[in-house]
């Protein structure tokens, strides 16, 4: 193993599906349970009943879990859900809640609670849930009447052997301030206050929105396998959880996952801390059963079905932009910091940022002004960002985006990560680290100059035009605002060979403060994706994050 590294969290659950024309569409898949007697069970099984004891149990024995279960051949669990839960609506499965009296920790003196959920509708999987404590790890056995599930019409045999899907931590009104560091704003809470601050459930995917987010943004889950390639990907699950008894006094909950696929085993350890901005620290370690392609580290999901530099978009929709997160953002080894916003192609688009040890990435959304969604449901302008940061040096490799077409904003089309350029090989333990965190507005990490905050585009249909394309980005931040509106700043624009950018102009833009480039350009053939990049800079240097576009080439 080359490096230390660190893993990521989860989100929902999703496939590849080709349709006719040979376009991948990302839809919510079904998930087998787990099956009585797999073998990877009875290694989890006899950790938890031997009931070891606190200090004996924890990342260690579930590495060695992961370990032993990539020595021996897969077995996929078998489909086992009634066709009355897997046949539940959205609306339906949404209507299933569990007794707030019921969940683990609610009548302890400690800041936090766990609640669980059950099978049903897209949500196929079984997971085993333990608690850690003092005496050592026990299995959370499922309990129906834990459930209110309203009118549906289920048996009650149905709902005893319904099973979880999957668990939510809660934060219960503490008796003092949150923080996350000295550096970091804090989170009050008063006595009434009890949140939702994290979700694991489906595949591996981890959801948790921080304070003042709606939900709708970015997520995150454990690993991505062969995502982007046209074979399909591979979603590995977490099948087993155990998750340590806090204290009363805890500022953090430690969850440990075992992670496996037909390819892939891992052992996860993630320390949950709340505050203004939710950090998830993680640890994983991973092993392979068999080669894969592409080895996706600390993968990042969310939707963009249109926005501002995409006008293909139902006339009847009122909204003028549906998206979850607008754009990609790195923090490159070099130093470098890198916008690409995000599209919905008309065919699979997958895009590379080659580099050394990268200092960060993230899904976000950087607009959120209520106007540019007018949606209030979903509340895009609350999206929550989520922010990957290396602990340690992470080698050679790239921050890949995978963008897929959707026909509608209830897809998860889009797909972030790092693939290290050496995978490893089979049985070679592969260790990963790194901190994740779900942020908003003035809290979102950005670049220390400028960043820009709109990318509109537009076709340039004039007879005998030099340029068949028009562009208008905005730039603002700090090291503009600095500036006198008669300073000059000029733009480092480049574009690929097959491209060529026949006018720009910086003017300053007095609505905002900050600058507005302008470009128009062409390019040779239609038919193929046209790559644009650049900058701003002033007599002093370069002053702005690097822009990069992506134009997909016409069918």
């Amino acid at each position: 193993m080359q490096g230390t590294y660190l893993p990521v969290g989860l989100l929902e659950p999703a496939r590849l599906l080709r349709d006719k024309m040979g376009v991948y569409l990302r839809t919510a898949p079904a998930h087998g349970p787990m099956r009585a007697g797999w073998v990877a069970a009875a290694i989890v099984v006899a950790a938890c009943t031997c009931a070891p004891a606190w200090a004996t149990f924890g990342f260690a024995e579930v590495q060695a879990a992961a370990r032993e279960l990539a020595s021996k051949p897969y077995q996929a669990p078998a489909d086992e859900l009634a066709p009355a839960l897997a046949s539940l609506t959205h609306a339906q499965y949404r209507s299933i809640s569990y007794n707030p009296d019921a969940r683990l920790w609610a009548g302890e003196k400690t800041p936090f609670s766990v609640g669980f959920l059950v099978r049903g509708n897209n949500y196929h999987d079984r997971v085993r849930i333990n608690e850690i404590d003092a005496t050592g790890a026990h299995e959370i056995t499922f309990d129906r009447n834990d459930f209110d599930f309203g009118d549906l019409d289920l048996s009650a045999g149905t709902r005893a052997d319904a099973g979880f899907s999957g668990f939510t931590l809660h934060l219960r009104a503490p008796r003092k301030i949150w923080t996350l560091s000295p550096a970091t704003p804090a989170l009050a809470l008063d006595a009434a206050t009890d949140v939702r601050i994290m979700t694991f459930q489906g595949a591996s995917f981890i959801h948790g929105p921080g304070r003042g987010q709606s939900g709708a943004g970015a997520t995150a889950r454990g690993l991505a396998v062969d995502t982007g390639l046209m074979s399909g990907e591979e979603f590995p699950r977490f099948v087993e959880f155990w998750i340590r008894h806090p204290g009363a006094d805890a500022a953090a909950v430690v969850i440990l996952a075992l992670l496996d696929s037909r390819r892939v085993t891992g052992a996860y350890r993630f320390a949950v801390h709340p505050g203004a901005t939710l950090r998830v620290d993680v640890q994983a370690r991973l092993y392979l059963r068999e080669p894969v392609t592409v080895l996706g580290l600390a993968p990042l999901d969310s939707m963009y079905f249109y926005g501002e530099n995409d006008h293909r978009h139902d006339p009847g929709d009122y909204r003028p932009e549906v998206h979850g997160s607008d754009g990609l953002q790195i923090h490159a080894g070099n130093g470098e910091w890198i916008w690409r916003p995000l599209l919905n192609p008309r065919r699979l688009l997958v895009t590379s940022f080659a580099m050394d040890d990268p200092q960060g990435f993230g899904l976000m959304q950087r607009d959120l002004d209520f106007a540019s969604y007018q949606d209030l449901d979903r509340r895009y302008d609350q999206s929550s960002s989520v922010w990957v940061t290396p602990a340690g040096p992470w080698g050679a490799g790239r921050v890949e985006l995978v963008m897929l077409p959707t026909p509608d904003a209830t897809n998860n089309n889009i797909v972030a990560f790092w693939a290290p350029e050496k995978v490893p090989e089979p049985q070679q333990p592969f260790d990963l680290a790194y901190r994740l965190e779900w942020q908003r507005g003035g809290e979102q990490t950005r670049p220390p100059g400028s960043w820009v905050t709109q990318t509109r585009a537009y076709p340039i249909a004039v007879k005998d035009k030099p340029a068949d394309l028009g562009l208008v980005i905005d730039f603002e931040g700090p090291a503009l605002e600095a500036l006198a509106p008669a300073d000059a700043v000029t733009a480092l624009v480049a574009s690929d060979q097959d491209s060529e950018v026949v006018a720009q102009r910086v003017v300053y833009n007095g609505a905002t403060g900050g600058r507005r480039l302008t470009l128009q350009a062409r390019r040779a053939d239609a038919k193929k994706p046209m790559e644009l990049r650049a900058s701003l800079r002033t007599e002093g240097g370069t002053v702005s994050e690097t822009w990069s576009y992506i134009v997909p080439g016409e069918e």
